[in-house]
């Protein structure tokens, strides 16, 4: 498993990996035909782009040489590097593939100090892997991944490692 930057051949790959993930995640919570949505929207092969060339962020994934394993994007602003994503295929969560992604998603901003991300306060196994790699939890917002979602989240921080 390696992890590296997410090119346009990589699309189709991620948007396949983010729409499994989050069914597997959110379809209890959200109901399967909202996920559907909310990936379709947010998930987009157009939404995906912008993300390989938006300013002041890194897209990752994880690549076993076969498949996309997992995914991690990040965009900095002053020293707060914010996670706005890190997914790890269903079948492959628990096998280190999560801290790697976060690993790299720090360094690839050294400016960068502190870390934040949004979560879901229903998604315990997602809360339980960010206490494990020692985040706190630091507030709240109501509307989780965008601007207007409309998706209750908790925010958490941590320091990054090599600061």
């Amino acid at each position: 498993m390696f992890v590296r930057t997410a090119g346009e051949r990589d699309l189709a790959g991620i948007k396949a990996l983010l729409a499994e993930t989050w069914h597997a995640t959110y379809d209890a919570l959200y109901g399967a035909e909202e996920v559907e949505k909310i990936t379709a929207a947010w998930h987009s092969p157009d939404a995906l782009k912008r993300q390989l060339t938006a300013p002041n962020s890194e897209f990752l994934v994880a690549d076993d040489g076969s498949a996309i394993c997992g995914v991690a994007y990040g965009v900095v602003d002053g020293d707060i590097v914010t996670l706005r994503q890190l997914y790890v295929k269903p079948a492959l969560q628990g096998r280190g593939i999560g801290g790697m992604l976060l690993d790299e998603i720090e360094s690839a901003f050294p400016e960068g100090r502190r870390l934040r991300l949004e979560v879901d306060e229903a998604n315990d196994k997602a809360i339980a892997f960010y206490l494990a790699q020692g985040f706190a939890k630091v507030g709240t917002t109501q509307n989780c991944g965008q601007a207007q979602s409309g998706i209750p989240a908790a925010i958490y921080e941590r320091a990054i490692r090599w600061a």
